[in-house]
């Protein structure tokens, strides 16, 4: 099959461009309740973590054991869901009280107080440090990276901070290619069309500047296979001009900031290309609508906008893609599949549901790289361009 013509192709595109650009509602009447701004002032978050000290100063005037309160942001229960966001925490919702003088939260009491301390350093001297160096600054007494991942984005949610005006900064996984360019916060220019394996995504998205692209849409990757594959075949140039973005499976913090500021910058359109299984869906989701853990955020990760372009349960049956080349849902997969139909982002999409239940209803899922039973370069050759050239998303 050939290449659409550009004509073709670029009429689509701008077509559904406009489309996106119709359905972005003003956001100056939300409510100020569930809007925080993008960045604190270092002056407003040395000020809320004076008052969480206050606070434990004061139990201890009074001779009561402190307690720290932090939303239970892991619930199903303390969510809403908005199309227009994604997953969003409730105003109010229920919490949990880490306590001194209790057993079972002493040790993670004394870690909060540890790290918000640190934090605390950081933004009075105007520093900054990532997750893995607050790890390293006391790997006994901390035990492992985890347990720093998780009490840094339970402080950004009890103070009410956006995570990057914390000044603890994610190592990137991320990558990117295609037609972009920008300035880091250090002044470095980044050229991502001139790299041929692609860049890595920058530790502090929010700090690069003077974004330029001509690109008519950007396309999430779940794979890095798939994404180096891609960039292999040359498809940057191929149908160009366009922007390449994998979070090398689960998207990382840095890498779902990135495509939102994709969004912001350009308003152009986003597909997602994932596998055919319950596992892909999901990622795609949590570019789309978030995740539960992080819905404290949503209104600065999330894009509503991003549509499924593939690869779609219903494209298995319709590209005659082999048998054998398919895998059997195991239980696992079934359950998950089985609850993910239940969420409301997925109850709201008709077409999502349809594509579900034919996933339900064959037992069978398949990897982008199936595609390559068809020709080697079937996915950047044909799939991808045709797919885009009649809007075959969802």
């Amino acid at each position: 099959m050939p290449l659409p013509s550009s004509g073709d192709f670029f009429e689509v595109l701008d077509r559904h461009r406009q489309s996106l650009l119709d359905s972005v509602e003003d956001r100056v009447g939300e409510d100020p309740e569930t809007v925080r701004s993008d960045r604190r002032s270092r002056s407003d978050v040395l000020l809320a973590i004076e008052n969480v000290i206050q606070g434990v100063v004061s139990s201890l005037a009074k001779g009561e054991p402190p307690a720290l309160t932090i939303d239970n942001r892991t619930l199903w229960r303390n969510i809403r869901f908005d199309d227009s966001v994604g997953l969003q925490m409730v105003p109010n919702c229920t919490v949990s009280r880490v306590r001194s003088d209790s057993f079972k939260s002493t040790q993670r009491f004394a870690l909060i107080l540890k790290v918000i301390s640190m934090i605390y350093k950081m933004v009075q001297s105007n520093t900054y440090a990532t997750k893995r160096d607050l790890y390293y600054s006391d790997t006994q007494l901390f035990g492992s990276q985890r347990v720093v991942d998780t009490i840094i984005n339970d402080i950004s949610c009890m103070l009410m901070v956006p995570r990057r005006s914390l000044h603890v900064l994610s190592t990137s996984k991320g990558c990117i290619a295609g037609d972009l360019s920008y300035v880091e916060e250090d002044g470095t220019k980044v050229n991502c069309t001139c790299n041929s394996t692609g860049v890595l995504v920058p530790s502090n998205v929010y700090g690069i500047k003077n974004l330029i692209s001509a690109a008519k849409f950007v396309l999430i990757v779940e794979k890095d296979a798939t994404f180096q594959r891609l960039l292999d075949d040359d498809f940057c140039n191929k149908l160009s001009p366009n922007i390449m973005v994998t979070g090398k499976g689960v998207p990382d913090l840095n890498t779902r900031l990135l495509v939102r500021k994709l969004w912001d910058t350009f308003h152009i359109p986003i597909f997602a290309l994932v596998d055919a299984d319950p596992h892909g869906i999901e990622i795609m989701c949590i570019y789309k609508y978030g995740s539960v853990s992080m819905s404290f955020e949503a209104h600065s990760l999330t894009v509503p906008a991003v549509r499924w372009l593939g690869l779609l349960p219903s494209d298995i049956e319709r590209l005659n893609i082999p048998k054998d080349v398919l895998i059997p849902l195991t239980k696992l997969d079934h359950n998950k599949l089985i609850g993910m139909q239940k969420r409301p982002y997925v109850v709201c999409q008709p077409h999502w549901k349809n594509e579900m239940n034919i996933m339900a209803k064959s037992m069978m899922k398949a990897e982008i790289q199936a595609l390559t039973s068809l020709s080697s370069d079937y996915l950047s050759r044909v799939y991808l361009p045709s797919k885009i050239q009649f809007g075959g998303w969802i």
